[in-house]
């Protein structure tokens, strides 16, 4: 069976929003952040020498690779997709190409990709990676600086605090010396990825959405790439967060991860992400859960249109999937 048509069967799947942001749980120096707790740096402007130091104490000691992943199984998931590297640069695996990771720069020290990956090959889930092209806060080139006029869950969709100066930035240079090789860093190091998520693509010029894509197709040719990447290249649309349509009659994906608009997709592959509560990273202030009720609607409206349903959990700074996520989709396993 191909990609395209496990993608069209698999119709659940679970993502995981996991980094350095989990460890401040939706809270800086006693002021909460805004919905979306991941954003937390820029919402704040945490500086990158303070923000950094939250690496020096990552140290998840409750991480359980196999936990996660039996887990999503249980909960009749069919795929799981992990956070590679949020807009804050912080990478959960080892890279080469820098040493702001999860085994160089933290006491924890292990690759948590390779983990995961191993375990859902062990458990037959099928593995997809969440990698930010774009934004990435701990750059001075990172992208982000062309679109500081349209609204963003944080200060500045760049890092404004620490690097001010717009007209300096070329995401050309971050785009060479970090972002493709990362990306060539996870199509190689970690086996067979059924597809790459990737997100808000402000900055991409139609040259670096082509060279990503055409990077994924060389070394995984199966790999199936969201419509988030940008410029028009992807094999199936994500719908904008927590979009629950009625219909696939109207215009679908039209926020702003992927400005202009969206092409159906080519091969009528679909996918809503969607949060258990409000936001995607940890917060231990949001208690505004979904009840399992509404979660199995959710699913079944959207299965119903050939949609599928990537709904997300955000594991604490120990490593903890929250209880709550964990009571909900239990519950709505025992109803599917």
């Amino acid at each position: 069976m191909n990609n395209q048509e496990w993608f069209r069967q698999a119709k659940y799947g679970m993502m995981v929003h996991w980094g350095l942001y989990s460890l401040l749980a939706g809270e800086y120096r006693g002021m909460p952040s805004n919905t979306y707790a991941e954003w937390i740096q820029s919402y704040h402007r945490i500086p990158i020498a303070e923000y950094g130091r939250l690496a020096g104490a990552f140290q998840p000691v409750f991480f359980n690779a196999e936990e996660w992943v039996t887990f999503a199984k249980e909960c009749g998931m069919q795929y799981l997709v992990v956070t590679a590297k949020h807009h804050d640069g912080f990478a959960l695996f080892h890279s080469q190409a820098d040493a702001y990771n999860v085994k160089d720069a933290t006491p924890f020290g292990r690759d948590v990709l390779s983990e995961l990956a191993e375990a859902c090959y062990k458990h037959g889930l099928r593995l997809g990676l969440y990698y930010s092209q774009d934004l990435d806060w701990h750059e001075r080139h990172g992208g982000g600086y062309l679109s500081n006029h349209l609204h963003n869950d944080g200060s500045t969709w760049d890092n404004s605090w620490d690097f001010p100066e717009e007209e300096k930035k070329d995401y050309n240079i971050c785009f060479e010396n970090k972002i493709l090789p990362q990306i060539t860093e996870l199509l190689r190091n970690y086996g067979d990825l059924s597809l790459i998520w990737f997100d808000v693509p402000m900055t991409l010029e139609e040259k670096h959405s082509r060279a990503i894509y055409e990077a994924v197709k060389r070394d995984q040719p199966q790999c199936l790439i969201n419509s988030r990447l940008g410029n028009g290249a992807y094999d199936y649309v994500s719908l904008g967060d927590n979009e629950i349509p009625d219909t696939l009659d109207g215009p679908v994906g039209a926020d702003m991860n992927d400005i202009g608009g969206l092409k159906p997709s080519p091969y009528g592959l679909y996918e809503a992400a969607a949060t258990l509560n409000d936001t995607w990273g940890f917060s231990y202030r949001d208690h505004n859960w979904k009840s399992a009720t509404q979660v199995l609607e959710n699913k079944r409206r959207l299965n119903s249109l050939g949609i599928n349903y990537l709904i997300n959990v955000g594991p604490d700074g120990l490593g903890r999937i929250p209880g709550p996520s964990q009571e909900i989709l239990r519950a709505v396993a025992k109803k599917l």
